[in-house]
């Protein structure tokens, strides 16, 4: 095999380079001036009063659910269209967890699901303690639906925005809005913007902005009145809870300033690798071979973490549109002869998600093939086609070749 084309990847620039090395020659390695000046440039973007930075988004998700209270005896209900750690995070403080099937057009939490759901769990006493949302892909989720529900029911809202850095809602920028009360993001390298791992939790609260501080840094301040220090020596501290060390270091955050620099022309390219792909397999969608990714409500502009195509069998009856109403289909081996070729052809494609509920170990907790019909039915279809800045005209016409030649 010669190339191999990656899904996603990051795009490191001399810049990036340089602010990293300023830091590894600076007297501070963490806990420095980096992590507070990468906080204001993520306030700067969103337009949240706070942004919390922290060691990886699954840190973020745990201690989101800690500082909203979540414990043993309660539920948590997220999507099961995730990477695992939108359930996992329940699970660590003692929660109950179940999931939400997703609409068939936006791939995301569904809100008729969750709100027909809502009602039966009112019935029996069982409604969530939270619900966590997934803007997968980099779509944002329908956040406002989500926030009536909420408020009718009493629930808590986490945001999980790993997918979604940059993104738009309602003409404003994703965590401008108080409508989740903690917005989560991702710095992964394959994710929008890098710091290698890490991620920040958005707030509009100054109580929970507080809370997710002590949570992130073993439950430690400094934040003291003066006669405090005055009574006791400038080395007081203080252990306000139990924490833990979640901390991103200056080098990340370093990296994370000088790549934020660079969201704009990120985004641009990958709106630009978008309308390509939907240009050129219009004809496969014309024909009934593939599925795109819907286009994005008024008002929003999806991040583009992922470019998820679906794979039709041949069989399927000829559609026009680029999202389905969610009618049953059968199982498609042919999504696994595509995967394939693509990567005999050298793309690194790869399938988000296998359903979270599907996994041994959720298996082993009760869950089973059948309870979310629509986010199953999405995984036996999806091929996440290579979507990231670093991609060249060359590379973009290479991989539309490989798919027409697999769907042959």
């Amino acid at each position: 095999m010669g190339r191999l084309i990656p899904y996603s990847r990051q795009a490191i620039s001399q810049d990036d380079i340089e602010a990293v090395v300023a830091v590894l020659q600076s007297d501070l390695l963490t806990q420095g001036p980096a992590v507070p000046a990468f906080e204001a440039a993520l306030c700067a973007l969103t337009g949240a009063p706070h942004a919390i930075v922290i060691s990886s988004a699954t840190a973020a998700l745990h201690v989101a659910c800690l500082a909203l209270g979540v414990g043993p005896g309660d539920r948590v209900w997220t999507s099961p269209n995730s990477f695992v750690a939108s359930a996992n995070c329940a699970l660590y403080c003692g929660a109950e967890v179940d999931f939400v099937d997703i609409d068939p057009r936006t791939l995301n939490l569904c809100p008729q699901a969750l709100a027909l759901k809502l009602a039966q769990a009112a019935s029996s006493g069982q409604i969530p303690k939270v619900v966590i949302p997934v803007d997968f892909a980099g779509r944002p989720s329908e956040l406002g639906a989500y926030r009536q529900l909420a408020d009718q029911y009493g629930f808590f809202l986490i945001e999980d925005a790993s997918h979604a850095v940059g993104a738009i809602r309602q003409k404003a920028p994703l965590g401008a809005q108080a409508a989740a009360d903690i917005t989560v993001f991702s710095f992964h390298p394959v994710k929008i913007v890098t710091t290698a791992e890490g991620g920040a939790l958005l707030t509009h609260c100054d109580n929970l902005s507080r809370k997710l501080r002590l949570l992130r840094s073993h439950g430690i301040t400094r934040d003291l009145p003066p006669e405090t220090f005055a009574a006791h020596g400038p080395w007081w501290y203080e252990q306000q809870t139990l924490g833990f060390n979640y901390r991103m270091t200056d080098l990340q955050a370093a990296l994370g300033t000088s790549q934020l620099r660079r969201i704009e022309a990120f985004a641009k390219r990958r709106r630009e690798i978008s309308a390509y792909y939907d240009k050129q397999f219009a004809r496969e969608v014309e024909e009934g071979d593939l599925i795109l990714p819907t286009a994005d409500a008024d008002g929003d502009q999806s991040a583009l973490h992922l470019y998820p195509i679906q794979v039709l069998d041949r069989a399927r009856p000829q559609t026009n549109t680029k999202a389905e109403t969610g009618a049953s289909a059968p199982v498609q081996p042919r999504r696994r002869q595509v995967f394939d070729a693509l990567r005999a052809a050298g793309l690194g494609v790869n399938v988000h998600y296998i359903p979270i509920h599907l996994q041994p170990f959720w298996r082993a907790r009760g869950f089973r093939e059948g309870q979310f019909p629509v986010a199953e039915r999405y995984y036996e279809r999806a091929i996440s086609l290579p979507l990231h800045p670093s991609l060249s005209d060359a590379d973009l016409a290479f991989v539309v070749q490989a798919v027409r030649a697999a769907l042959a």
